[in-house]
């Protein structure tokens, strides 16, 4: 499982391109993000992404935040799951910020959870 920016070109060895943005990243044509598919139910709420801001000093409560939604999401987190245990995955997501947004969390909750299993 790898985490990449949407605006970047997508690559051969990506396996299924997942974006967990709740909203459409602008200046991205469908073609050109070339998804497998959109999961935005995985994506953090409305209220919890305006809330955050992507403001580092809120970075540690939004990730817990966040994966208590997570747990309380069980059907997104598994059709996701079943992407990661059938081959390769790319987690995409259009913040900036590539160490403080939701794919970070994301991706180290499934690790946590799949290591479980």
């Amino acid at each position: 499982m790898r985490i990449r920016r949407i605006y970047d070109p997508p690559m051969a060895d990506d396996g299924a391109r997942i974006l967990v943005d709740r909203l459409w990243p602008r200046g991205i044509s469908k073609e050109r993000a070339d998804l497998t598919l959109w999961l935005k139910a995985i994506a953090p709420s409305d209220e919890l992404r305006r809330w955050f801001g992507h403001d580092p000093e809120r970075w540690t409560e939004f990730q817990a935040r966040y994966r208590l939604e997570l747990q309380n999401n069980p059907e997104s987190v598994e059709n996701l799951k079943s992407f990661v245990k059938n081959g390769p995955v790319t987690l995409l997501y259009g913040a900036r910020d590539t160490e403080h947004n939701e794919a970070v969390v994301l991706c180290n909750f499934l690790q946590g959870g799949l290591q479980k299993e």
